[in-house]
């Protein structure tokens, strides 16, 4: 699950970054004020790559979504470009998940093959 919910944060970083500029041609937006929330949300999405294993990492990504969506408010096509990442992200955690409990299966399945009967 960590790989592929970590490729989606890392492009939605760039997304982000990208919004970033779109948004700093919006006159009724500082860019200071641009760059923060774009860097806060970019940083955040660097540090989810690592807890998204732990408690709440995944419920955090979802917060992350949801604020990619309602940055559509400023840059219209994040509405688009936010759903998109949203299904991405559904994707990773459900299919990560799957491809985890495969993984322990063939752990499990190879540990038992190879158990002290079969090297007498």
């Amino acid at each position: 699950m960590r790989t592929l919910c970590a490729s989606t944060l890392i492009g939605e970083f760039f997304v982000i970054g990208f919004a970033g500029l779109v948004a700093m041609k919006d006159p009724d937006l500082s860019t200071s004020t641009v760059w923060l929330v774009s860097g806060i949300a970019m940083l955040l999405c660097v540090l989810l790559c690592g807890m998204v294993t732990r408690p709440g990492g995944v419920a955090l990504g979802w917060a992350l979504q949801l604020a990619l969506i309602a940055s559509g408010v400023f840059v219209p096509t994040m509405y688009f470009m936010g759903a998109v990442f949203a299904a991405l992200w559904w994707a990773s955690v459900h299919f990560g998940r799957k491809v985890d409990e495969a993984k322990a299966r063939f752990a499990a399945q190879a540990q038992s093959s190879s158990s002290p009967a079969d090297a007498a």
